[in-house]
C-alpha cells in the first residue's frame, strides 16, 4: 500500500504534529494516533488504532484530522467525506453555527481572521467540496465549494483552485 506525505520518508511526527492540533487530547489518546501514524505500512492495525481513539475521543479535531487525513491518503475518499461530515459538524458547533453548512452566513463566526475554528470549519468545508467532486457528486461538490467562497472572498483557502478544477471537468483537453 502507498504511504501519506511524510510518512514514506519515515517522518511520521509531521503527521501527527500536524494531526494533533488543539488542546485536551488525553495522553492515551494521543499515544493511539501516535501509534497509527507509526503504524501506517499496516492499514488494518493504523485504522483500528485511530478508531479506538475516534471511540475515546469521538469529538477531538485531533482525532477527526488524524482520520480524515488516514482515509484520505489511502484513497478511501468515501470513508475520508464521512469524516469530513463528521469534522464539519464538529467545527459548527465550535463557532455556534447551524449544523447544515448551507445556512452558514459570515456573520456566524470571523471567517476573515486565521482562528483556529473558523480555519477548520473553512478546511473542512473545503475537504467536503472536495471529496464530493472527486466522488462525481459534482452538484454538491460545487454547491459546497459556492459557500467556501461566500465565507472566504479573499481566497486565503485557495478554494479557487477547486474552481478551476470543477470549471475544467467535462471539458476536452483541447477546449
Amino acid at each position: 500500500m502507498g504511504a501519506g506525505p511524510g510518512v514514506a520518508s519515515g517522518i511520521h511526527d509531521d503527521w501527527l504534529e500536524e494531526a494533533c492540533m488543539g488542546h485536551g487530547l488525553s495522553a492515551e489518546v494521543q499515544a493511539l494516533v501516535y501509534a497509527a501514524a507509526k503504524s501506517w505500512d499496516d492499514e488494518v492495525r493504523a485504522e483500528a488504532l485511530l478508531a479506538e481513539a475516534a471511540q475515546r475521543a469521538p469529538d477531538h479535531a485531533a482525532v477527526l484530522i488524524a482520520r480524515y487525513r488516514f482515509y484520505f491518503y489511502r484513497n478511501r475518499l468515501d470513508d475520508a467525506l464521512l469524516v469530513a461530515c463528521d469534522c464539519l459538524a464538529k467545527a459548527a458547533s465550535d463557532i455556534r453555527a447551524p449544523l447544515d453548512w448551507r445556512a452558514v452566513e459570515p456573520s456566524h463566526a470571523n471567517f476573515d481572521s486565521y482562528g483556529v475554528l473558523p480555519r477548520f470549519y473553512l478546511f473542512a468545508l473545503k475537504g467536503y467540496a472536495y471529496l464530493n467532486m472527486r466522488l462525481g457528486n459534482l452538484g454538491e461538490g460545487a454547491q459546497a465549494l459556492d459557500k467556501l467562497e461566500h465565507l472566504d472572498p479573499t481566497d486565503r483557502l485557495n478554494g479557487s483552485v477547486l474552481r478551476g478544477v470543477l470549471d475544467r471537468m467535462g471539458r476536452d483537453d483541447d477546449d
